[in-house]
C-alpha cells in the first residue's frame, strides 16, 4: 500500500463534500501537472490511504483521510468544453490527464496545521513542507503517515 496527500482548496472542493455525497466517493478531477498526474497514473493504487490537506485557507492542514477506490482513468473534464478544467489538446484517444476516485475514510479529530508539520524536524523531507512544493499530490512514506498521524491527538501547544 501507498500513501499519499492531496490537496485542495475547501472553497472549490473540501472534506465536507465528499462528506456529503453519494456513498462519501467523488472522482478527484482537473490536476493539471503533470508530475501530479504521473503519480496518479503510475503510482496511485486501489486502496491506498491519502490524507486530504485543505490548501488556500484560514488554517491550510490536514483535515481527514481518504482512499482510493478507483485507479487512474481518463479526466472526462479535459474534454468539456464547458468545464472549468478543459483542455482543448486533450484527446479523448489519447488523454492527457487522468483522475482516480476517492472515498472518505474518516474526517480527523482536528485539524493537523501546516505550521505544526513544518514545526516537526521528523517531517522535514515530507514534500508538503519543503520551500516552493506546489504539487496537489504528493507521496508520503509510511513513516511520516504513522508520524502525522500520532499528531491527531497531541496537544496543539506542543509544537
Amino acid at each position: 500500500m501507498n500513501y499519499w496527500l492531496i490537496k485542495s482548496e475547501p472553497s472549490t472542493f473540501g472534506i465536507e463534500d465528499l462528506y456529503h455525497s453519494p456513498g462519501q466517493t467523488e472522482p478527484w478531477d482537473g490536476v493539471r501537472n503533470y508530475q501530479a498526474r504521473n503519480m496518479m497514473r503510475d503510482d496511485m493504487k486501489l486502496g491506498d490511504q491519502v490524507f486530504f490537506y485543505h490548501s488556500n485557507c484560514e488554517e491550510p492542514g490536514i483535515v481527514g483521510i481518504v482512499e482510493v477506490s478507483r485507479e487512474a482513468y481518463p479526466d472526462l473534464t479535459a474534454f468539456d468544453p464547458s468545464d472549468l478544467h478543459h483542455d482543448p489538446k486533450s484527446d479523448p484517444n489519447n488523454p492527457r490527464w487522468v483522475m482516480v476516485d476517492i472515498k472518505l475514510v474518516r474526517l480527523l479529530k482536528r485539524t493537523i496545521t501546516l505550521q505544526e508539520l513544518k514545526a516537526k524536524p521528523e517531517l522535514a523531507e515530507l514534500a508538503l513542507v519543503r520551500r516552493g512544493n506546489r504539487l496537489s499530490v504528493m507521496p508520503v512514506a509510511p513513516e511520516q503517515w504513522a508520524f502525522i498521524l500520532g499528531l491527531e491527538n497531541a496537544n496543539t501547544t506542543d509544537y
